[in-house]
């Protein structure tokens, strides 16, 4: 070839490569969640266009000012708490009732390198945004921006709430949330795959995945430092006849022993009918933090186990009379303070947080402890509230659901 000829050609590959990118470019799982988290894609993500829209300005607008006040009220507080009180988490950790919150997950075990979620709800799907009308993404956006009120007001969903938002328009089901709580917690998202359990808990991908028992979403993301994480989202009934059939609980086996989050869990883990996951929990936590909702305390062996409570223990909510504790009351006298938010009673001054360490083998129980750190004190005066401890009345019918729920809808 003329070298003349060769030099055209050479430029003219140059051209192509250069025009290809804006053409060929693929929008991303990573661009897909920071576009609906209100935070601007990549440069040369075809998303990018869409943040001219207005609509998509005040979107991100309302998110940037509702996830600072979140993490200023909320979540740097509970890092701190965790920094102090955790000193050795396990690599996984396990999160039942979860909904897609993410958010206190990585809050409260910001160290692990699996997350384990688990709820009713189904993972649903976030499509090609820029094949959707203008009018369907606005719709999206404003479902997106509804259903997370109560989590960022609050410390948990208003679940029919959330499904009716997010079943009314083309992004539907927990996998936008996840995406959003992801981006806005400094996550990467590297990769989104659907995944499935067979009844012996295997992990099924590809079409097996499709067919399976269970049906999730495995999403590898990476955070400041780069290191990749792992969190499994799984579409499952946590009731006994739920978990007996579905392989869920086989699966977390592999991954245990692990560290353990329970709130606003509609005291479902006090009824029969969720003994399973209950005694699952017990068996295979190396910690479990709750609020009153969780594990009931009567549940846990004080031959296996320290507590180390935290807040005020005001008693259940209305909505669950006949779940007080008078034992958990007791435990709350000794109390250390906090200074954020959990659960129903979601006021700080209100909230209790239970930190449960499983003891080794070749420990003494050391069953008066306050903190992770040190020795128990001597009790304090025991206090006086100026609201009553409420007490227990008739029972209550118990759910059978395996997602929580707004308790005052």
């Amino acid at each position: 070839m003329h070298p003349f000829l060769k030099i055209a050609v050479a430029a003219a590959g140059l051209l192509l490569a250069a025009a290809m990118p804006a053409r060929c470019a693929e929008v991303t799982a990573d661009d897909t969640a920071r576009f609906l988290a209100g935070m601007p894609p990549s440069a040369d993500s075809p998303l990018m266009p869409l943040t001219n829209d207005p609509n998509w300005k005040h979107h991100a607008k309302s998110f940037d000012a509702a996830f600072a006040q979140l993490e200023t009220r909320q979540l740097s507080k509970i890092r701190r708490w965790a920094d102090v009180n955790l000193a050795a988490p396990r690599p996984t950790m396990f999160y039942m009732f979860s909904g897609p919150d993410f958010l206190y997950a990585d809050a409260f075990y910001s160290k692990a390198s699996t997350y384990v979620l688990a709820a009713l709800e189904p993972p649903g799907a976030a499509p090609d945004l820029t094949r959707l009308p203008r009018g369907s993404v606005d719709d999206a956006l404003y479902n997106v921006e509804h259903s997370l009120g109560s989590i960022l007001s609050f410390s948990f969903f208003i679940t029919k709430q959330m499904k009716a938002d997010l079943r009314a328009s083309e992004i539907n089901g927990t996998l936008p949330i996840l995406y959003v709580f992801l981006a806005r917690s400094g996550k990467t998202i590297r990769s989104v795959t659907p995944v499935g359990l067979d009844a012996k808990g295997a992990l099924l991908t590809g079409q097996e995945a499709a067919g399976a028992i269970t049906r999730g979403t495995k999403i590898v993301f990476a955070g400041h430092d780069g290191t990749e994480k792992t969190l499994y989202y799984f579409s499952t009934d946590l009731s006994n006849s739920g978990v007996k059939a579905s392989g869920f609980l086989k699966f977390c086996d592999t991954l245990a022993p692990g560290n353990s989050l329970i709130k606003s869990a509609s005291y479902l883990l006090h009824s029969g009918n969720f003994s399973s996951v209950r005694k699952w929990l017990l068996a295979n936590s190396a910690t479990i933090i709750q609020d009153d909702s969780g594990i009931p305390l009567a549940d846990y062996s004080t031959r296996q186990w320290r507590f180390f409570p935290f807040g005020h223990y005001a008693g259940p909510i209305s909505k669950f009379p006949s779940r007080y504790q008078p034992e958990y009351a007791e435990l709350f006298t000794r109390a250390q303070p906090i200074d954020f938010g959990i659960g129903y009673r979601w006021r700080a001054y209100e909230s209790n947080l239970l930190l449960s360490v499983k003891v080794a083998a070749n420990e003494p129980v050391q069953a008066e402890a306050t903190s992770a750190e040190e020795p128990a004190p001597p009790p304090p005066p025991k206090r006086v509230y100026s609201r009553r401890a409420p007490r227990p009345p008739a029972p209550l019918g118990r759910s059978t659901s395996g997602f929580f729920f707004w308790p005052w809808r």
